[in-house]
């Protein structure tokens, strides 16, 4: 599906620009998802930053259960309950924050989105993709990024980030190194299943190199100009 073809674009959704930026572990998407908003905003966007899951007041309850530390008051979770955790914060999220701000014609950058489950969800813990995509499309109302960025870089690489910062590390991180790579091998199928619609951004390298080709990626889908503005929808912050 070519990126003109979105369902963002179609459903109803208005006429912002939906980003996500995806990636393993240590990759560097909340730091990039700063970035390109900051510049987004210098160009005269509106911009709602924000992430997955979280976003929304249920949604950043669910996130401190499903990312909980290691050593925490976190409990086991299964593939099947992790699944529909991420797509009820998602639910919320879409309704709450990313259509509105899209309904108005912001730029909604967002950290993970659909495609996160399906890595994770699918790819790493061996879930049915097609039944994910269901749950998702319930979840979302069939909403589609306009853009997605993969941060893509090895992932013993991007453990060790992680794992640097003993204290911030979550269930998700210690999930094992074969998990990891099955998410990032999950990615990488998703990538070619639709090279439209994403952009492979290396991300072992400098953030300011990193963010240089973010901001590529997206000037060459995304026109700039108009009065910069935050905008928060629904009741709930955006970040």
């Amino acid at each position: 599906m070519a990126s003109g073809e979105r369902l963002g674009r179609t459903d109803g959704s208005g006429p912002g620009f939906f980003l996500v930026l995806e990636g393993p572990e240590g990759a560097g998407k909340t730091t990039q998802a700063r970035a390109v908003a900051d510049y987004l905003r210098a160009a005269g966007r509106r911009v709602v930053l924000t992430r997955e899951p979280g976003g929304t007041r249920l949604g950043d309850r669910l996130r401190d259960l499903l990312l909980a530390p290691v050593g925490g008051e976190g409990c086991a979770i299964l593939p099947e309950t992790e699944a529909l955790l991420y797509a009820a914060a998602r639910a919320e999220h879409v309704r709450r924050v990313v259509r509105p701000a899209l309904a108005v014609g912001a730029v909604v950058v967002c950290d993970r989105f659909v495609d996160s489950s399906l890595a994770y969800q699918g790819g790493g813990q061996g879930l049915d993709l097609e039944t994910l995509r269901g749950v998702q499309a319930f979840a979302t109302g069939g909403l589609t990024p306009d853009l997605r960025v993969l941060l893509d870089l090895p992932v013993e690489r991007g453990l060790a980030r992680r794992l640097a910062e003993p204290d911030s590390v979550n269930r998700i991180d210690a999930a094992g190194v074969a998990f990891h790579r099955r998410v990032l091998a999950a990615y990488h199928a998703l990538v070619a299943a639709d090279p439209d619609g994403w952009a492979v951004v290396g991300a072992d390298r400098p953030p300011e190199d990193v963010a240089a080709d973010v901001r590529a990626a997206v000037a060459s889908r995304l026109p700039v100009g108009g009065v910069a503005e935050d905008v928060a929808s629904g009741g709930d912050r955006a970040r």
